[in-house]
């Protein structure tokens, strides 16, 4: 999957990877570059959601195995500007 650039306005939640027929192993990159934190939410086969926020100006790479979901939601009090890809190994 290309790198994708993502504009999410304050309270807004979009899904960036979606896996529904059993999960893959993935790599997740995301770089925010916006005003405010943004939230990686992931979702796996038989596992808890798991969230982590990404500070202004940082990213965060995580591998994952059973990935369902990868997506990003802007609740952290502001618009979240930055780029995320995914990679399926």
């Amino acid at each position: 999957m290309a790198i994708i650039s993502h504009n999410l306005p304050a309270g807004v939640g979009k899904s960036f990877y979606e896996n529904l027929s059993g999960g893959a192993n993935a790599t997740v990159a995301v770089n925010n570059f916006g005003p405010a934190a943004v939230s990686l939410v992931i979702t796996r086969v038989d596992a808890p959601v798991v969230t982590y926020v990404i500070p202004v100006n940082s990213g965060l790479i995580i591998t994952a195995s059973g990935v369902l979901v990868f997506a990003l939601l802007a609740n952290q009090g502001g618009d979240a500007i930055g780029t995320i890809e995914v990679i399926l190994s």
